[in-house]
């Protein structure tokens, strides 16, 4: 027998004697539910649960044993199998064994639990994960996602060593640490000893047996030369400007080197160096404004360093720039809906990284980042940003200028989205007003405010919050999540 099997088996008894009663380790099925989403969540739960946990199909909901064909078998089987690698994230594994009870087949599914928590429906948020609780499977609360994702075994990325054991002159030859100092504005140390104990109390270095070690942590945020790290070489920033709308022709392609935190600013600059501008006349002084706002950038390259996924292999955080707008890619599935990333607060991979790159000044504080976008987007008159999974790769696009008349009904369906949304989170509320105001619209116009409130309500993604007000000039607006 398989390791678990004489578990499962003495589970299914106990959960039959002397009176039939589902226990959290176990749940019966009479069969095969065609609710894929009501399987992804037992799968979630039992993954989530300590010891995992088995699901034992051929036992009706009153506790009767029935069996199961050799083809009801092979068809859960394979249902199950892709329930458990398409259905929920991160995927699971599972395993099953047809035994013979009461004279009957019964089929269990082994739901290992992960080591990797939570365990979440694919498609939707963290806390969209499920346990089990008095032998239901229930959806876990948001206390027990924060300890689901704390309690996690195993290395972080950031905690892995990128070099090997290495005496203190060296590990400090390869990394910028004048800038970590410079960064969090402490004094430096009179002597290598000194300055590298520093770094090893904010993880940036590891004190080992015979010398240190680097940590990813230390080379990601301050490597002089990322290249030197054999596993981290490919984790650089690509900017690339394309000529024209397209990526048919491209002007220029960089690939930085630098750690992020110590050559943040200078990447930045040199984005900012790329990209095109007006000239405005302001108090009689003619001025080069960029058509992004500085703040929208620096905000979305940040994101975009600090929420990839370093176990991507062969990619890295990619700026591509284009007549008509800046695109911002990094390696990744975000853990959190596109369209809640305003109201929700970012939940991060690299949570020390995340952490350490907010300390040092280098991004806002946590959960307001996205805010100051589209902020900064509606104060330049500009298309609002959008958000979108491409390949396993989020997309964050900031558009130049573009007169509401050359707007896409998606564009201006996603502006009024935003617009509500950001009224939301600042304790208001969108109005036709308001509205006109984020689009420049006049009050004689409002009948054009109008139809695009009515746009993005037939989209679903906002809704009055006074459903009896017939008025639409006078209505006020909230998201549909709120």
């Amino acid at each position: 027998m398989k390791d678990w099997e004489e578990k499962a088996l003495s589970l299914l008894i106990k959960s039959l004697n002397p009176l039939p009663q589902e226990l959290n380790e176990l749940d019966w099925k009479a069969n095969i539910s065609q609710d894929g989403s009501k399987l992804a969540k037992h799968l979630s739960a039992f993954s989530n649960y300590s010891g995992g946990g088995f699901l034992v199909f051929g036992v009706s909901d009153n506790g009767e044993v029935n069996g199961l064909t050799a083809e009801a078998c092979r068809d859960i089987i394979q249902k199950i199998g892709n329930i458990a690698r398409d259905g929920v994230e991160p995927s699971i594994g599972v395993d099953h064994s047809l035994q013979e009870v009461e004279g009957k087949n019964i089929l269990f599914i082994y739901v290992v639990e992960s080591s990797s928590k939570p365990i979440y429906l694919r498609g939707m948020t963290v806390y969209d994960s499920y346990t089990r609780s008095a032998g239901q499977t229930r959806k876990m609360t948001k206390q027990e996602t924060a300890l689901a994702i704390s309690s996690s075994t195993g290395l972080t990325f950031e905690t892995k060593l990128a070099t090997n054991t290495i005496n203190a002159g060296e590990a400090l030859s390869m990394l910028d640490f004048v800038s970590y100092f410079d960064l969090t504005k402490k004094v430096l140390p009179p002597n290598n000893i000194a300055i590298i104990e520093v770094l090893v109390s904010e993880r940036l270095v590891k004190k080992v047996e015979g010398g240190y070690c680097i940590t990813n942590l230390g080379a990601m945020l301050f490597a002089k030369d990322l290249t030197q790290f054999k596993d981290l070489k490919r984790k650089g920033v690509r900017v690339i400007q394309y000529q024209g709308k397209d990526k048919l022709n491209r002007i220029k392609e960089t690939d930085g080197n630098r750690g992020y935190a110590s050559g943040f600013v200078n990447l930045i600059n040199f984005i900012n160096g790329l990209l095109p501008s007006n000239e405005v006349v302001k108090e009689a002084l003619r001025k080069e404004v960029k058509v992004y706002p500085e703040i929208a950038v620096r905000e979305l390259v940040a994101n975009a360093l600090i929420h990839q996924d370093f176990d991507a292999i062969g990619t890295s955080p990619t700026i591509e720039i284009f007549e008509d707008r800046l695109e911002i890619r990094n390696p990744g599935k975000p853990l959190i809906k596109t369209e809640r990333f305003i109201d929700l607060p970012p939940r991060s991979r690299n949570e020390n990284l995340a952490s350490l790159m907010r300390r040092l000044g280098v991004c806002e504080e946590s959960g307001t980042g996205i805010d100051k976008v589209v902020f900064q987007c509606e104060l330049y008159q500009l298309p609002a940003p959008s958000f979108f999974v491409a390949d396993d790769h989020l997309v964050a696009t900031l558009y130049s200028h573009r007169a509401l008349t050359k707007m896409a009904k998606e564009d201006r369906v996603r502006a009024c989205y935003l617009h509500s949304c950001l009224k939301h989170v600042s304790r208001e509320v969108m109005t036709n007003e308001s509205l006109r105001k984020r689009f420049d619209i006049s009050e004689k116009n409002y009948s054009i405010a109008s139809k695009i409130i009515s746009e993005t309500l037939e989209s679903k993604l906002i809704k009055p919050k006074d459903p009896t007000n017939k008025s639409k000039k006078h209505s006020k607006y909230i998201p549909f999540w709120a």
